[in-house]
């Protein structure tokens, strides 16, 4: 029977082998290159120029754009481009072996890498799921009342960055997922039509604009509802104010390798509109054709051609999460591509005890780098779809909840190396030093970070200022340097409760016990911080 077995496997690879498989064929050089550094508005946007010089990056040859002579010339040679990359200089094309032996030959050409990983299983198929099952620098001044999303959002204590004002304004998002039906027509979306802030979209599967095509799957309007949806008393999303870029990359009826060409269109498209942040709810390793799945070996953050991409994405100063992966419980329990990248903030899952939800992928990449970075709520999670909040599991919803974490963060603090920012939330999560293979440094604490770096950072004042006891039972004590101007309570729904003129103490012995939210406001700069009442 071994026997059997094996002569159909070498019948079959070499039935393979005469076949077409896809190549991405990468181009000596950019030969007008010279032309993009004369004028770079050609190629990118203003705002996307804007963020390079705010965090010290330099243009490079990656920027310019692809020649289209050499897209022509492969033309020409019969081959049908529908997909290229300036990034990394090439095009994908699908070639037999003795075309793939005419391509290395032409002048204009400066290697041919096969998209084939050479793994006849390439891990168990199981895996494909991407997503769980789904159930049913101005500021705005806001106040939310959460609804279903308090745990979630106080989890990562988001809440503080509310308070003070940044959610997320000016701030713009790339999301690269699946389609967005319904959120140019539900009501959870409104508020974000209504106030523009959808800025563009595109579909790089089809090469349409047609993004909210009802037939398309939902994943990408649950994720774009978790940061950015709002149902007025029943939901508000992490990053509600954000500007937003839709991005289809993902078939969910087929696992090909071309998916993560078009993630890198996507992502070169986003960096030209100039985005702050890249979210992405999307991993791989087992494609529909074995011959391209991946294995653990190469989740090391630079084989995958869609870890590429992200890195490159980093480098030009977008701050790219993605999802660790929800292979956890599954014979492959370990994280996807592109998370498994160095440079891109991995997100893992927990429930709303802050415990790792058993379907959460787990690391470290195979160059024992950790992974996840952090974690957020994953498991019952809520979101909305539609007209209506709807609940759902998985590292999917767990990313957008950090990237509109992130989002706020990078309002307050728009000119921050985003380096650090991947550092500092990393050192203020819930385990650091530590560390699990499913959580991370574990849970993120934006409100941590927001408070450290307010105190620290040189466009305010220093000021060192403590409040005693907290827990509180009777009466909360601040203690400052400078005369406190007032002092600001709000409970865990972000509503204005008690407030006191010119006192370094307020009585809260009538408050219920719980979590609330101290604004201290002092004479040149203002502090947030959490306390609880016994």
């Amino acid at each position: 029977m071994k026997k059997i077995l094996l002569f159909c496997f070498l019948t079959g690879c070499a039935y393979v082998s005469a076949q077409t498989q896809l190549v991405f064929v990468y181009f000596k050089d950019k030969p007008n290159k010279a032309v993009f550094f004369a004028n770079p508005l050609s190629e990118l946007s203003q705002k996307s120029l804007n963020r390079r010089i705010a965090l010290g990056i330099s243009l490079n040859d990656q920027d310019a754009p692809v020649e289209p002579s050499y897209i022509q010339n492969l033309q020409n040679l019969g081959f049908t481009v529908t997909d290229y990359s300036k990034w990394l200089n090439g095009a994908a094309v699908n070639a037999t072996p003795a075309q793939i032996t005419v391509l290395q030959a032409q002048p204009f050409v400066l290697s041919v890498e096969s998209f084939i990983r050479n793994n006849s299983t390439g891990g168990n198929k199981v895996s494909v799921n991407k997503w769980k099952d789904q159930t049913n620098t101005n500021k705005n001044l806001t106040t939310f009342d959460y609804g279903s999303g308090t745990n979630q959002i106080d989890q990562v204590n988001i809440r503080p960055l509310h308070l003070a004002g940044y959610t997320g304004t000016g701030v713009s998002i790339a999301v690269i997922d699946n389609g967005f039906p319904t959120v140019n027509t539900g009501n959870a979306f409104l508020r974000m039509r209504t106030n523009n802030r959808i800025k563009a979209g595109y579909d790089f599967v089809t090469k349409t604009n047609n993004i909210y095509d009802t037939s398309l799957n939902i994943h990408g309007s649950v994720v774009l509802g978790a940061i950015g949806g709002y149902l007025e008393n029943v939901f508000v999303g992490s990053a509600p104010d954000a500007d937003f870029y839709l991005y289809r990359s993902e078939d969910a009826s087929v696992e090909i390798p071309e998916e993560e060409i078009y993630w890198i269109e996507a992502a070169e498209e986003a960096d030209r509109k100039g985005v702050e942040i890249i979210t992405t709810s999307l991993g791989y390793n087992v494609f529909d054709n074995p011959q391209y799945s991946y294995t653990y070996a190469d989740m090391n953050g630079t084989t995958s051609f869609v870890a590429r991409g992200a890195q490159i994405a980093a480098e030009k100063g977008i701050f790219v999460l993605a999802a660790t992966g929800n292979s956890g419980d599954k014979p492959w329990h370990y994280l996807l591509t592109p998370a498994d990248n160095a440079k891109v903030f991995s997100i893992g899952a927990v429930d709303s005890s802050g415990n790792s939800s058993v379907f959460s992928s787990f690391g470290p990449n195979s160059l024992n780098i950790v992974k996840p970075d952090g974690s957020a709520q994953g498991t019952a999670t809520a979101t909305v779809i539609g007209d209506l909040p709807f609940t759902t599991n998985g590292t999917s919803i767990a990313t957008p909840i950090a990237a509109g974490g992130v989002a706020c963060f990078i309002q307050a603090f728009p000119n921050m190396n985003r380096e650090l920012i991947r550092t500092k939330l990393k050192q203020t999560a819930s385990l650091f030093p530590n560390h699990t293979d499913q959580m991370g440094y574990g849970i993120l604490n934006f409100g941590s970070l927001f408070n450290i770096v307010l105190n620290t950072s040189e466009i305010v004042k220093k000021e060192k200022f403590a409040i005693f006891p907290n827990p509180v039972k009777n009466i909360l004590n601040i203690a400052s340097e400078f005369e406190v101007k007032s002092l600001e309570l709000y409970d865990n729904l972000g509503r204005l409760i008690r407030k006191v003129d010119n006192q370094k103490s307020v009585k809260v012995e009538d408050f219920a016990k719980g979590t609330y939210y101290l604004k201290i406001q002092t004479r040149d700069k203002t502090l947030y911080e959490k306390f609880i009442k016994e």
